[in-house]
């Protein structure tokens, strides 16, 4: 059975996303306040398009909220997805929600209201900053290329062979050291009981020889 996703407000979030997600296999059903951007939504195929408030109950029901196994909140308004998200929770009681906010302050008081996922942009322009940098201050440190060591970054696929194994799991050559994890919002330094998950981004310290088997074995 699909799982369900239902995508609250938003155009053009919302248009993406559910080329994206349908593209995937999942269920997109999309709320949307404006008739005209309903009717551009409604053009995507397999996309059942309901044109109201989605903070409004009866707009819920209406899009069959009751069946749906994650909410995604798109509106502009950090205070309406809060909404939302609170109500798709406590009165539909869909699984999982997540919320898009612009404020990165307000994270931690989504998280404490019961809001599963937060997404902030800026928050996520910032750690590709932060892991620019990172990237940047190891390989001046760290001589790459002419047969020596280099440092290199991978990010695991869904459908990696490493995904849900334990680094010790994993037959690495032995000059292949996992540097640092890079997981959502979080940098970690891995041990030998850490698991690999989809969507990890790893930073390797490893020798031109067995880059091409490491990268095999990390993410196939």
């Amino acid at each position: 059975m699909k799982t369900r996703i239902i995508l609250i407000g938003g155009f053009h979030e919302a248009r993406y996303l559910a080329q994206s997600l349908i593209h995937k296999g999942y269920h997109v059903t999309a709320i949307n306040e404006n008739r005209d951007q309903c009717h551009v939504l409604a053009e995507i195929p397999g996309l059942e398009v309901f044109q109201g408030d989605g903070s409004k109950p009866f707009v819920l029901e209406d899009a069959n909220a009751w069946n749906a196994d994650i909410a995604i909140a798109l509106s502009p308004y950090d205070d309406a997805n809060l909404v939302i998200c609170e109500l798709c929770k406590k009165r539909f009681h869909i699984r999982k929600t997540v919320a898009l906010i612009s404020d990165p302050s307000k994270t931690d008081f989504f998280h404490v209201m019961g809001v599963d996922s937060v997404v902030c942009a800026l928050t996520t322009i910032s750690n590709i900053i932060e892991q620019q940098a990172l990237m940047n201050d190891l390989n001046t440190v760290m001589p790459l290329g002419e047969g020596g060591i280099q440092v290199a970054q991978i990010l695991i696929p869904e459908d990696a062979p490493s995904v849900g194994h334990r680094l010790w799991e994993i037959e690495l050559p032995k000059a292949v050291i996992i540097g640092c994890i890079m997981r959502g919002n979080q940098s970690m330094i891995p041990r030998g009981d850490t698991r690999i998950m989809a969507g990890d981004t790893l930073i390797l310290i490893v020798s031109d020889e067995d880059k091409e088997a490491a990268f095999h074995q990390l993410a196939g």
